[in-house]
């Protein structure tokens, strides 16, 4: 605005200027927009949702409302990225989306939360009405397909679900118990919805694996792992061929050095995919073990996991490391679990005949565990049969153990396979498995876990003990 006037000073006239600030306006909420949602989707993004949570928690502490808080996530989002590349992904996070926000009521919120996870904000929501709004989504679920190209996919849903009244804590607290609710459905399977209660057991246990997740990482990035190792005893001396062989075991040591068994922490280790890592720091640090004892005559038997036999690039890193270790392939032994080999057949295959091309021998674990453990013998390359444990600890008391033993001892020698006795507890055990002609034994009777430890070229093989 500038005002117009005369000499004297009084005002003639106004000039006025006027601006169209529609771009700016457009802009300015198309950036608020862009700031508060997902690019993808369209759905809130994780900032606004939170921030809206927030606010409805506050409403509770103020005037006793309720509300509910659901977190989501998709259990076969990977197959369909990795089948038919991340374009098909993300219009399957679109379509989900839309129909999401079908379900829900007008005052709903429905975020995106980050990759294939959502979130919703059920506000003024009894328990009871939001169950029953989770249960429309999973029909929803369960009924959907997706479809690209020539495929066509079934999609699981996994829900977690907390109720919000003034009691329930703070913001973290809330999406913490949502999470971690969510992964309880998860191990459930698919399609599958779990309520957040107080004192929830199959949290705690949650919560339990999420300490020892905590502690393994640290072990790895700490190299607080150690070596045990468990002798296999021939039970025929005159097939002793002069070499001592061990079973590799491992141990984690606490930051206050207490030594723990792999019972606790391996089962987290499993369900959150840190098996592999494990693998890689187990045969790597057992091959730099077997290289420096030169002079004796010790053979490695070396567990390795169903994930790791599942991940393409653990082959490539077990033969670099044996490359790098120079040592004789001969000493070196790999236990997979009969479960793990027929679960994973072709893989496990692979990997079974690169090695053993390479000079490296196999054993089969656990076997007899198996609803049909003959008929996928004959097609897996094993040199060694460890009989599961269940069928040997009282197979001095229990005939039908005892037939078992004997059946598959009988059929690995028909094979050219050696026999391994587990769980060998007693001298009543040892005759058994003796008599029935099993090669080796192996338990506490014979001898017991204990670390492994470098001894001096001189002394004899007891001395690694």
């Amino acid at each position: 605005v500038a005002p117009i006037r005369e000499l004297d000073a009084q005002l003639s006239g106004v000039v006025l200027t006027f601006r169209d600030t529609t771009d700016l306006s457009v802009m300015a909420g198309r950036l608020s927009y862009q700031a508060s949602h997902d690019a993808l989707t369209g759905l809130l993004n994780r900032h606004e949702f939170e921030a809206r949570l927030e606010l409805a928690m506050a409403g509770c502490s103020m005037d006793g409302r309720q509300h509910a808080l659901c977190h989501l996530d998709l259990d076969q989002f990977k197959v369909v990225n990795n089948t038919c590349g991340h374009i098909a992904g993300d219009e399957l996070l679109k379509q989900l989306g839309a129909r999401f926000r079908a379900i829900l009521r007008e005052d709903d919120s429905v975020a995106r939360l980050g990759g294939d996870e959502f979130g919703l904000l059920l506000e003024d929501c009894s328990l009871t009405e939001a169950k029953e709004i989770a249960g429309k989504i999973i029909k929803m679920a369960q009924a959907f397909r997706f479809t690209w190209q020539d495929k066509s996919f079934n999609i699981g849903l996994s829900l977690g679900l907390v109720p919000i009244t003034e009691n329930s804590g703070s913001l973290t607290d809330v999406l913490g118990a949502a999470d971690s609710a969510c992964y309880v459905a998860k191990d459930r399977g698919h399609n599958h919805l779990h309520v957040f209660v107080q004192n929830d057991l199959a949290l705690t246990r949650h919560k339990g694996e999420m300490q020892w997740l905590q502690h393994i990482r640290e072990a790895l990035d700490n190299d607080r792992f150690q070596l045990y190792h468990q002798l296999i005893q021939p039970l025929d001396e005159t097939e002793n061929n002069g070499f001592r062989y061990s079973e590799i075991l491992l141990r984690m040591q606490h930051k206050d050095g207490e030594i723990i068994t792999p019972s606790l922490f391996l089962p987290a280790a499993e369900r959150y995919h840190l098996m592999p890592a494990i693998d890689r720091w187990v045969v790597s640090h057992s091959l730099q073990l077997l290289s420096k004892q030169t002079a004796q005559k010790v053979s490695y038997s070396i567990n390795l996991s169903a994930q790791s036999l599942c991940e393409d690039e653990f082959l490539d890193f077990v033969l670099t490391e044996l490359d790098a270790s120079d040592i004789a392939p001969e000493r070196v032994c790999f236990e997979i679990t009969e479960t793990a080999a027929i679960a994973n057949l072709a893989r496990a295959m692979r990997f079974i005949t690169e090695l053993k091309g390479r000079g490296c021998s196999f054993a089969l674990d656990d076997f007899g565990s198996g609803l049909s453990s003959f008929g996928y013998l004959k097609n897996l390359p094993v040199d060694f049969l460890k009989i599961d444990g269940v069928f040997i600890k009282d197979i001095d008391n229990n005939p039908i153990d005892r037939a078992m033993v004997e059946a598959i001892n009988q059929i690995g020698h028909i094979m050219g396979i050696k026999t391994v006795a587990e769980f060998v507890t007693t001298g009543d055990v040892m005759k058994v498995v003796k008599e029935i002609g099993v090669d080796y034994g192996q338990g506490y009777h014979i001898a017991r876990p204990v670390p492994v430890v470098l001894v001096d070229e001189q002394t004899d093989a007891q001395g690694l003990v």
